[in-house]
């Protein structure tokens, strides 16, 4: 069933009105948003990276406030036109450079790889125009971590859409609804009140722990894009909750840089389809068998990812 992005708010919304505005950009080279956007309708719908198969609507931080913005599709030949809205008009500039931030284009390395690499290249074949898609907000990404630890996508989706709701700022863009979390709301709340949304106990302390470290500045997304990829993960693995893996997440998918999650669940039984006959491989191993991935590690990894989720590895492996 598609998301319907227009239900009724639960509440009148925190956000007084901004004036809204849109505008046409376009991006190069192959793009195709159904594959890329698949990830947010397969796990479902929690309020904060809403898809509904025609527009794909969030929040970025801009000068400490949180910004709604509406991104729909089309093409004009091989070019992928994306129609933007914002509701603030002030913050266009930015929005624009988040959207096209927030597909991650293979890098021109990709090419050279696919020629020494025959699953990437049939891979690419099938999903043709897939890319990435960043999580450019640093808390939401921690929280969108923190909530899949140990459980499956669909219930991590449906904790994460109750905190939206008891938690979150509320947007409205255009008649459809979108939430922020606020890092000053959760670092304020009880674990307690995390933990009746039914997170456990741990999770909700480490929620609670990583929107206090960003809300105080002790974290900042700003200070970390800046820093090499070891100082990143040791100032994450500091937060409570946060380990090496998290850390790791938070570098391929949010900062969009070249990083193997070795250690993932999924990451570990796509590999092992993909190099080992099915077989499990150890995070040592999943490191050795994808060294030669190089700078296009995060496109090769999603890309592996959602050919996992599309239940269609196994046989694009079979094929080669």
């Amino acid at each position: 069933m598609a998301t319907t992005l227009t239900q009724p708010p639960k509440r009148p919304p925190r956000i007084a009105a901004r004036r809204e505005a849109a505008f046409d950009i376009e991006l190069p080279g192959a793009f195709d948003p159904a594959a890329s956007l698949e990830m947010f309708r397969r796990s479902g719908d929690d309020l904060l990276d809403r898809w509904d198969g025609h527009t794909f609507l969030r929040t970025i931080v801009i000068d400490g406030r949180a910004i709604a913005f509406a991104t729909r599709f089309s093409t004009i030949g091989a070019r992928a036109k994306l129609r933007v809205a914002i509701d603030d008009a002030r913050h266009a500039d930015a929005a624009i450079a988040a959207v096209r931030a927030t597909f991650l284009a293979p890098p021109r390395h990709f090419a050279e790889l696919k020629r020494a690499d025959s699953l990437l290249a049939r891979l690419e074949a099938r999903y043709r125009g897939f890319r990435p898609v960043l999580q450019l907000n640093l808390l939401g990404a921690l929280v969108r971590c923190i909530s899949a630890q140990q459980v499956n996508l669909r219930w991590a989706c449906e904790t994460r859409r109750r905190l939206a709701e008891r938690f979150g700022d509320r947007h409205t863009l255009g008649g459809a609804i979108v939430y922020s979390l606020s890092a000053e709301r959760l670092a304020n709340a009880a674990p307690a009140e995390i933990r009746a949304l039914q997170f456990t106990n741990r999770k909700a302390e480490y929620i609670v722990a990583a929107a206090q470290a960003i809300a105080s500045g002790l974290i900042n997304q700003e200070r970390l894009v800046a820093l090499p990829d070891a100082e990143v993960i040791a100032a994450l693995v500091a937060l409570r909750g946060i380990g090496v893996w998290t850390a790791e997440w938070i570098l391929a998918r949010t900062m969009g840089r070249p990083r193997i999650v070795a250690g993932d669940l999924g990451v570990r039984k796509a590999v092992g389809i993909a190099y080992r006959k099915g077989a499990m491989p150890s995070e040592d191993e999943v490191r050795a068998l994808t060294a030669h991935w190089g700078e296009s590690s995060a496109h090769a990894q999603a890309l592996l990812l959602h050919a996992l989720g599309e239940r269609e590895l196994e046989a694009l492996v079979a094929r080669g």
